[in-house]
């Protein structure tokens, strides 16, 4: 099976046939997948900024990140899930519109830079968890998390403008 096909596939599955032509699924998907987002994107941004060393001061970076990843990962899911239905919609359409492809790209690029800074960066944390300077390597990762994050919303916000009818 080709690619076209198995996007087709999922378009004129039930469930991408359900969210397509009911009234109520797809505004209250994408509702969710926004909240999500806001909610991913919020959480990730105070811990970005607090590497930055322009917020939260007061708080030691390994508290911050106990407070808000609960929060990150509850809300990741929540914009995963409700994405992946959106997406089951029009499948063959996101999968060829260049801001969807340009989407998934950027959230791979902020796993990898998430990864990264917590198998490398993260490992020293102790040494400057409180009262310390934040090593380069975390500022840089703090830096990319935002603008990739900012990219993510950005595309994703840009696809339903170049789906269908508006260009």
């Amino acid at each position: 099976m080709n690619l076209d096909a198995f996007w087709q596939a999922l378009e004129y599955s039930p469930i991408g046939d359900f969210v397509a032509v009911s009234g109520w699924a797809f505004p209250a998907l994408e509702s969710a997948h926004v909240i999500g987002v806001v909610l991913v994107v919020g959480s990730i941004a105070i811990m970005d900024l607090r590497l930055l060393g322009v917020a939260s001061k007061v708080c030691s970076v390994s508290q911050l990140s106990r407070d808000t990843l609960p929060w990150t990962w509850a809300a990741f899911v929540v914009a995963a899930v409700t994405g992946g239905l959106l997406f089951f919609s029009n499948a063959s359409g996101y999968a060829a519109n260049s801001f969807f492809q340009w989407k998934m790209v950027l959230l791979i690029l902020a796993g990898l830079n998430m990864a990264i800074f917590h198998f490398f960066t993260w490992k020293s944390v102790h040494n400057w968890d409180v009262d310390c300077e934040v090593p380069t390597a975390g500022k840089v990762a703090g830096a990319l998390s935002l603008i990739f994050w900012i990219l993510v919303v950005t595309c994703g916000r840009w696809i339903g403008f170049t789906l269908g009818g508006f260009f």
